[in-house]
């Protein structure tokens, strides 16, 4: 026996509790290995798979089926700005679900004899293309990248174009017939003539603009006060155009 040895010294570390199965113990570090085992794996597909991406499309990720653009609120938005502008994004998608469904309806409005009914599904197809591809390039797209950037040029821009998408999505959700719009009056008509499926179409039609109309209008309201506290002002957004120039729209530096 060694002299420097401690003889009441434990062999047991205090951490450990004596009154533990020795098996639990083991079985529950195992799992704990599993679980980060699949964890790592996770991750590591998750890269594997942006790196396939990035290798295939380059940074462009948006729109999934043929990508042109990168679009990743996560990465690119701050976090306190990330639900505001995660929202807008939803609101979008509204629009563009609205969009094919107004042209369902003014299709069944056709069909239900309407003397219109010809010049609402033409509008409805214009309006799908149209709309959908310059409401996220002209309203999304600027404020996308004022909250990335903070820089005052994208908010003049949205709040220029979002205007207008207001006005229109207000003309929209009346439903003037011949104008394309399977709105209030055409729900009313339909309803009126017993055209149930054109009738619950257009009523559907007609919650969608109301939705992403009023959403559009209550976060166009955070934003211009956002856009007040951070002080910008339209010779801010003048210098920016001066320094940067239009290809700072397409850029995300």
């Amino acid at each position: 026996m060694s002299y420097n040895q401690n003889p009441f010294a434990s062999s047991h570390s205090l951490d450990a509790n004596p009154f533990d199965d020795p098996q639990d113990v083991q079985n529950a570090r195992m799992e704990h290995i599993r679980q980060r085992e699949a964890d790592l794996e996770r991750r590591e597909t998750e890269l594997n798979k942006r790196a396939e991406q990035i290798r295939t499309h380059g940074r462009k990720n948006w729109p999934p089926f043929f990508p042109i653009i990168y679009h990743d609120i996560k990465e690119e938005i701050p976090e306190g700005s990330r639900a505001l502008v995660t929202r807008l994004y939803q609101l979008w998608l509204v629009l563009l679900a609205t969009l094919i469904i107004n042209l369902i309806a003014c299709i069944f409005i056709l069909i239900a004899g309407s003397n219109d009914g010809g010049r609402d599904v033409g509008s409805s197809i214009g309006y799908l293309f149209v709309i959908s591809i310059t409401s996220f390039l002209l309203w999304y797209r600027p404020i996308y990248n004022g909250y990335m950037k903070e820089q005052a040029l994208y908010y003049y821009l949205y709040f220029f174009f979002c205007g207008f998408h207001l006005l229109f999505s207000i003309y929209m959700i009346i439903g003037i017939p011949s104008t394309g719009s399977a709105g209030l009056i055409q729900t009313v008509q339909m309803f009126s003539g017993h055209h149930w499926a054109a009738a619950v179409l257009a009523l559907v039609a007609s919650i969608g603009w109301l939705i992403q109309g009023l959403g559009n209008a209550f976060y166009y309201k955070q934003i211009y006060s956002h856009h007040n506290s951070q002080g910008h002002t339209m010779e801010k957004a003048k210098s920016e155009l001066a320094t940067h120039g239009a290809k700072a729209y397409f850029t995300r530096g």
